[in-house]
């Protein structure tokens, strides 16, 4: 059986728009508060909460593996057939001088996704295990600075553009792993969507189990 999540007591928040205080209602799975004054979204109730983030979570894992271990792309011209992964286009941007230009793809596209998916499993774990600590939240907001830097929809939207121009010369071939961080975006995004945050702000006290 999936597991259960009691509903969340209600609290005193503030609008983040006209900043009126309200008790912010318990919420059934799947509903939503809104501002009684403006109508500006506060809070969602998702479904299976942490159940849903862990797995699509754990599924961008998996996508992040196959993205680094199978070709990227392809090149055929001519009978001859060229393919690269992501981490040999990195070594070829460094070898060919581009230095920056290496150092910014490893970052945004290999380190920072990679730091997310391990920080954001490293809260959902203990949070699915009851082992709740005040110490998750700050650390969470921790992930959210960390996210930005993970541009991978960028680079995957350069490349796109790059490929497009290189499609009147030679024969482009899509790799198992361009498709492979395509669905990680989407895995993340609706990863994201689905963890409840008030799951780490209203915690029991240190060394209490939920």
């Amino acid at each position: 059986m999936p597991h259960a999540h009691p509903t969340l007591p209600a609290q005193t928040i503030a609008c983040h728009e006209c900043d009126v205080l309200q008790t912010e209602p318990e919420l059934a799975p799947g509903q939503t508060a809104r501002c009684v004054r403006c109508g500006a979204f506060l809070a969602r109730n998702p479904p299976d909460s942490l159940d849903r983030t862990l797995a699509l979570t754990l599924t961008a894992a998996i996508l992040y593996v196959i993205a680094n271990v199978y070709p990227l792309v392809g090149l055929e011209l001519q009978g001859r057939r060229v393919e690269v992964t992501l981490i040999g286009a990195v070594q070829v941007l460094w070898q060919d001088g581009m230095t920056p230009v290496a150092a910014l793809v490893f970052g945004t596209a290999l380190l920072f996704p990679l730091l997310e998916l391990l920080m954001i499993l490293m809260v959902l774990l203990p949070l699915r295990l009851g082992r709740v600590s005040p110490r998750l939240a700050p650390f969470f907001r921790l992930v959210r600075s960390v996210q930005p830097w993970g541009m991978v929809e960028v680079f995957l939207l350069g490349m796109l553009v790059s490929l497009v121009k290189l499609s009147h010369m030679a024969t482009v071939l899509l790799g198992t792993a361009f498709w492979a961080m395509a669905t990680l975006i989407v895995a993340l995004t609706l990863a994201g969507r689905a963890f409840d945050t008030r799951l780490l702000w209203q915690v029991p006290p240190e060394g209490a189990n939920a």
